[in-house]
C-alpha cells in the first residue's frame, strides 16, 4: 500500500494550493483527480471557463465601446457559439499546462480515478480502466467541489434545457432565454448572454437577487440591467418546464405566467460532490447539499485529520478564498504553524457590468449600531470614465464616525473586482477617510472614484481635526 503525508481529493482551487502547500513543507503528497485532467471545477466548467465567456462576448460584441458608438455597434455582426468556445479552448490548455507544471515541479504525485474511504486514514481509487488503488495516509484534505443542483421536476436535455456546466457546451447562441435562479451563477450568465443580445429574463423566488450585497449597489445593478431591457422576475418559482413541438421551451410559474424561450438555464444551487466519497467509512456525514461542516479557524472537519476546503464548505465559495482555505488547512494537516487569513477578503461577482465588495454593508452596519458615514462617487465624474464613454458605474465607502476608519467599499461597473483591492488593502490596514482624502492616485483613471468617494464622505464627516 502506498504511504503520504497528506492526500489531497481534487485538483481544483483548494486541493492545488494545499498540495503545493503541503510539498514545500516537504511532505509527501498524493492529488487524487476524477476528471481525465487537473484543475476541477474551477478551470473546467465553473470560474475560468465562465469569466473566459464573458471576456469574449464583451470583445466580440464591442460592449465597452457602444457608449461612443451606440448600442447596435458590433465588432463582429454575428457570433456563433464556435467563436466564444475558441478563446475558451485556448485559455484552458494553458491553465491545466500551468498547473501540470506546478505539480511536476513541486514532486507532488498525481492519480486519476474516482476516490472514496475504506476507514479514515485509507482510500481506495478505482482508475476509468476498472484498476483499484489503496493509499494509506497520515492527514486527508477533501476539496472535492461542487456540481449543479439537477431538481427532478427540470427536464434537463443537454440542449435547449441545461445547467450551468452543459452551458460551455451549446451549438448556438439563442435569441432568448429563461434564466432559473438569480444567485451569483445564475446573474452572471444571465448578463453574459444579454451582452450577446439575447432576450434574458431571469425567474428568482426570493423578493430580491444577491442579498448578502450593499442593497444600494444591488439596486443600481439592478437598474442597469433592466435598462437594457432584462426582465427580472421576482417572488414567484417555476411550476414546470416543457419542451414545445417547434423545439422552443415553455416555462411555466406558480401564478400561472408561461414564457416562451429558446433555452432555459437552470441555475438555482450547487451540491457538495461528496455522495460517492462513502464519508460514513471515516465518521463524517454531509449535510442535505452534499456540504461538510469544518472549524472555521483550522477547516478540519469533526473527524481529525481529516480537513475540507473550498466550495464544498460552503459560503462563500469564491476560487480566490478557496486557495487560502487549501493553504491554512494543509499547513493545519502536517502540522505547520498558520496565520488566521485577513478579516476582510473581496468577492466579485463577474456579472456584465462587474460587482465587488469588501468588508460590511451599510445593513451590517445599521444592524451593529455603528454611527456612519458613506461617501459616492459615479464613474462619469471621472475623466477616465469619459474616456471609456462610461455612463454609469458607482463606487461606495463607508467609514464609522467614532473612528473614521473604512468599514466597507462597494463597487459596481467597469473593472469592480480590480479597483476593490485598494479598499480591501486600507481595510485591513485599517486606515481611514484621510487615507482618500490626502493620497494621490493616478490621472485619469478610474481608480480616482476612491478620491471623489473619499472628499464625499469627509465633506459630511466635518473638517479635519488640526486642518
Amino acid at each position: 500500500m502506498n504511504q503520504y503525508d497528506f492526500v489531497v481529493i481534487g485538483s481544483g482551487p483548494a486541493g492545488r494550493r494545499a498540495a503545493i502547500q503541503a510539498a514545500k513543507l516537504n511532505k509527501k503528497v498524493l492529488v487524487i483527480e476524477k476528471g481525465t485532467r487537473v484543475g476541477g471545477v474551477s478551470v473546467h466548467t465553473g470560474t475560468i471557463p465562465s469569466k473566459t465567456l464573458r471576456e469574449t462576448a464583451l470583445n466580440l460584441t464591442g460592449w465597452r465601446e457602444r457608449g461612443f458608438y451606440g448600442r447596435s455597434y458590433r465588432v463582429k455582426q454575428e457570433i456563433s457559439a464556435e467563436d466564444l468556445r475558441r478563446r475558451l479552448l485556448i485559455t484552458l490548455d494553458h491553465e491545466v499546462d500551468v498547473l501540470e507544471h506546478q505539480f511536476a515541479r513541486n514532486r507532488v504525485s498525481q492519480l486519476r480515478g474516482a476516490a472514496h474511504f475504506i476507514d479514515k486514514n485509507t482510500i481506495e481509487v478505482v482508475k476509468d480502466d476498472g484498476e483499484i488503488i489503496r493509499v494509506e495516509a497520515n492527514a486527508v484534505l477533501l476539496a472535492v467541489g461542487t456540481r449543479p443542483y439537477r431538481p427532478a421536476h427540470i427536464p434537463f436535455d443537454g440542449v435547449s434545457i441545461i445547467d450551468s456546466d452543459e452551458i460551455l457546451e451549446i451549438k448556438e447562441v439563442p435569441r432568448s432565454m429563461v434564466v432559473i435562479g438569480a444567485g451569483v451563477i445564475g446573474i452572471e450568465y444571465a448578463t453574459i448572454f444579454s451582452a450577446l443580445d439575447t432576450v434574458v429574463t431571469v425567474v428568482e423566488p426570493r423578493d430580491s437577487m444577491l442579498e448578502f450585497l450593499d442593497k444600494e449597489i444591488v439596486e443600481d445593478f439592478t437598474y442597469q440591467l433592466r435598462d437594457r431591457n432584462m426582465k427580472l422576475i421576482f417572488s414567484q418559482t417555476v411550476e414546470k418546464v416543457e419542451k414545445e413541438p417547434g423545439g422552443k421551451c415553455r416555462v411555466t410559474l406558480a401564478n400561472g405566467r408561461a414564457m416562451i424561450a429558446e433555452m432555459v438555464l437552470f441555475a438555482a444551487g450547487r451540491v457538495g460532490a461528496t455522495d460517492s466519497l462513502n464519508l460514513s467509512a471515516c465518521g463524517l456525514e454531509a449535510d442535505s447539499r452534499g456540504r461538510i461542516k469544518v472549524d472555521a479557524g483550522t477547516f478540519q472537519t469533526a473527524v481529525p485529520g481529516i480537513y475540507a476546503a473550498g466550495d464544498v464548505v460552503g459560503f462563500p465559495s469564491l476560487a480566490s478564498t478557496s486557495m487560502e482555505q487549501g493553504r491554512i488547512a494543509a499547513r493545519h494537516a502536517v502540522g505547520a504553524p498558520a496565520h488566521e487569513p485577513p478579516q476582510y477578503f473581496p468577492y466579485g461577482i463577474y456579472a456584465v457590468p462587474e460587482i465587488s465588495t469588501c468588508g460590511l454593508t451599510e445593513e451590517e452596519v445599521l444592524e451593529r449600531g455603528i454611527p456612519y458615514e458613506c461617501g459616492v462617487a459615479h464613474f462619469r465624474e471621472t475623466s477616465r470614465g469619459h474616456i471609456m464613454g462610461l455612463d454609469s458605474g458607482l463606487l461606495k465607502m463607508i467609514f464609522s464616525l467614532k473612528t473614521r476608519r473604512l468599514l466597507g467599499v462597494h463597487i459596481v461597473g467597469e473593472g469592480a473586482t480590480e479597483l476593490v483591492h485598494i479598499g480591501q488593502a486600507v481595510l485591513n490596514l485599517k486606515g481611514t477617510v484621510e487615507y482618500f482624502v490626502e493620497n494621490t492616485f493616478n490621472y485619469p483613471t478610474l481608480a480616482e472614484a476612491y478620491k471623489i468617494a473619499g472628499l464625499d464622505a469627509w465633506n459630511r464627516m466635518g473638517e479635519l481635526k488640526g486642518a
